[in-house]
């Protein structure tokens, strides 16, 4: 945990990758400590821009095992034995990652569309769908219209959703996430800021983010 800077609010930025099996796990974690948080109703959650792989092409066809085992320069086996470790993982918090389903795909308009519903207000429902797309549903999160479909499931607008996804708008901003990434230091996700004064990497323990919440409290207190 690092002491990074100042700040009234509570709010969290998240950077985070919607193909990343720890960032769903993250999550989940961070929203069971902030259920039993006393202050829970102005915690503020801002979920940033983070590209594993911005390289990655899109193939369906593609087995996440087999993805894993290419970039990891490791055996198809040992790749599915990583992938049933972290779904066992998932089983412990209520998630259900179904791997072998899972659809490589590229995460900049994902990331985009959850720029876009950021402005809506409705961002952290829609990365709640993209991360259940992706792992448990099977999902091409880089196809617009699967993408579309996640957003009018929680309100969006059909029409307006599809001409930002044939637009270029708010690329920039994603590029400019992962680049501020870069700039703190982040070598991997998830990673949690607090209010710029803590810092978390991975997706530690509940215990490990009641802590966290507990001195952020505390120290917003001490500066009243």
């Amino acid at each position: 945990m690092e002491k990074i800077a100042l700040d009234k609010k509570l709010k969290i930025e998240i950077w985070s990758d919607v193909m990343c099996p720890f960032c769903y796990l993250g999550k989940r974690k961070l929203e069971q400590a902030i259920a039993d948080f006393t202050a829970k109703d102005l915690v503020e959650i801002d979920w940033k821009s983070y590209q594993l792989n911005p390289e990655l092409r899109t193939e369906e066809g593609k087995n996440i095992h087999t993805y894993l085992s290419e970039i990891k320069g490791i055996s198809l086996e040992r790749a599915k034995q990583l992938n049933e470790h972290v779904t066992n993982m998932a089983k412990q918090v209520g998630l259900n990652y179904n791997m072998d389903k899972a659809v490589v795909a590229n995460s900049f308009d994902a990331h985009r569309l959850s720029l876009f519903a950021k402005s809506k207000g409705k961002q952290n429902e829609l990365v709640e769908l993209l991360f259940r797309a992706y792992f448990t549903d099977g999902k091409n999160t880089a196809d617009h219209a699967n993408l579309v479909e996640l957003g009018k499931s929680i309100g969006l607008d059909e029409i307006e959703m599809k001409e930002f996804l044939s637009s270029n708008d708010l690329s920039e901003q994603v590029k400019q996430e992962c680049n501020e990434a870069v700039e703190l230091g982040v070598t991997g996700v998830p990673f949690f800021v607090f209010n710029r004064t803590y810092a978390v990497s991975g997706a530690q323990e509940v215990a490990v983010f009641k802590q966290v919440l507990t001195k952020l409290m505390e120290t917003v207190d001490s500066s009243n």
